[in-house]
């Protein structure tokens, strides 16, 4: 079995498809988070996708985008042994694919602090906005968003 393993013909292909996958990682997932709004992880404002395209167009856009989300947690679960950014990999994924409590999942993930400082350090190169996590999980500071408030308060009443 390790022969098989060790074989020339299966080592070439692991190799590519490892380079691959790195140096997509490093120049896709960095792409993929500076182009998110600052409030996509914000409970309070609602995300809205294709909402003025044809249905047609949505359904094949939705089944496209949990298509590339698939294989993203796929490629990100592969990248937590091999060379690349895994744990970024496979949240870009969860972003992707649609499935009942996903907006919590994203934000447990996204409100650890490691990730969520490396996440605002790459949107600081680029000269983006932080990403703001509410409600935050408890684990991160949440800035204040101006001209909003947060789900159940009725203003400053005195």
């Amino acid at each position: 079995m390790l022969d098989w393993l060790l074989s020339t013909s299966l080592v070439w292909p692991l190799f590519v498809l490892s380079i691959a996958t790195f140096v997509g990682s490093l120049i896709l997932i960095p792409w993929i988070l500076v182009r998110l709004p600052s409030h996509y992880f914000d409970e309070r404002h609602p995300r809205t996708w294709l909402k003025d395209h044809h249905r047609i167009v949505r359904q094949a856009g939705f089944i496209l985008k949990n298509f590339l989300g698939a294989a993203f947690i796929i490629a990100g679960i592969a990248m937590l042994v091999l060379p690349g950014q895994g744990l970024l990999t496979m949240l870009i994924g969860i972003s992707f694919v649609d499935f009942p409590g996903k907006r919590t999942l994203e934000r447990k993930i996204v409100s650890v602090p490691q990730v969520l400082s490396a996440i605002n350090a790459v949107r600081a190169r680029f000269g983006t906005a932080p990403l703001i996590v509410y409600p935050h999980c408890d684990l991160v500071e949440v800035p204040n968003v101006p001209d909003s408030e947060p789900p159940g308060s009725k203003g400053s009443g005195s």
